[in-house]
């Protein structure tokens, strides 16, 4: 049986593959949803930062080295020393988020009433040596102090912030999408949290080699008791709307750190473009 990914097809059978993002897109905005799965036409992307990606080898690297055996400093530091770097033989596929839907040997899962196989690419496991369960770990980097650099004083790195309640949800599908596996997956992920400093720092660059440069990060560990009560239902909605959905939805407004930014600028491009400089209507 052929895949079903890319662009929606109601009589092909095979499971529909949507990433964790995909299901967030559809969250964010519906309209920018219905373009990318119906039409396939995509929103402007902007480009990955390399830098969160270089971060998230390097915690990856330091899990890999005890990886199966102990625990880390800094999970020590916050009383989780109980708590290893979960040893599989299919790691390295769940962490690849391109080819997510490939076979159930990758970090998806089937969600039959819906036939939506949902996946994504895991950062990292850690097992729970007094319970046995395992752990979904993400790894996040930030910068805090580029906001007001002049006043920048040091806090603690949170969840609170608006636009982390996409971290949140993207934890709760990788809950969910473990649980569908078969794995005995506790309530309570962790996010690793590096955070680069400026403050009270002199610089970069180092008199020992003048061809390299050192940033600061602080590091930190906080869990979030994940909620999957929302995915079914979610999964089941999307299905009823990718077969009924016949014309594009109007895009979320933009408020905040919600709503669609692509809907804001397309219909505020719509309106500039509709009447000339006499106020005429344009044909378009």
């Amino acid at each position: 049986m052929p895949r079903h990914r890319g662009a929606f097809d109601p009589s092909n059978p095979a499971p529909y593959e949507l990433s964790r993002s995909r299901i967030e897109n559809y969250i964010r905005c519906k309209a920018c949803f219905w373009l990318q799965q119906i039409h396939r036409v995509s929103p402007p992307e902007i480009p990955s930062f390399t830098i969160n990606t270089t971060t998230d080898i390097l915690l990856k690297r330091d899990a890999d080295a005890v990886r199966g055996k102990s625990s880390l400093p800094l999970w020590e530091q916050h009383n989780l020393g109980h708590m290893i770097p979960f040893e599989h033989e299919n790691l390295e596929k769940w962490a690849s988020s391109l080819h997510y839907g490939t076979n159930d040997s990758y970090f998806n899962a089937v969600h039959e009433p819906s036939n939506i196989k949902l996946g994504g690419g895991l950062d990292d496991v850690f097992l729970n040596t007094q319970t046995e369960q395992i752990h979904i770990v993400d790894y996040k980097s930030t910068a805090q102090g580029t906001r007001s650099p002049n006043k920048y004083e040091k806090k603690p790195v949170s969840l609170d912030d608006p636009w982390k309640a996409s971290y949140k949800r993207q934890m709760d599908m990788y809950v969910w999408v473990a649980r569908e596996k078969g794995f005995d997956v506790s309530d309570i992920g962790y996010f690793v949290y590096v955070d680069a400093q400026h403050k009270d720092i002199s610089g970069m660059l180092t008199d020992e080699d003048p061809s390299k440069a050192w940033m600061e990060f602080t590091a930190a560990i906080i869990p979030y008791r994940a909620n999957v009560s929302w995915i079914e239902s979610t999964l089941l909605e999307i299905r009823e709307f990718l077969e009924s959905q016949t014309v594009c939805p109007q895009h979320t407004p933009k408020e905040g750190f919600s709503g669609c930014d692509v809907g804001r600028y397309a219909n505020a491009m719509m309106a500039a473009l509709g009447k000339d400089r006499t106020g005429e209507q344009l044909t378009l």
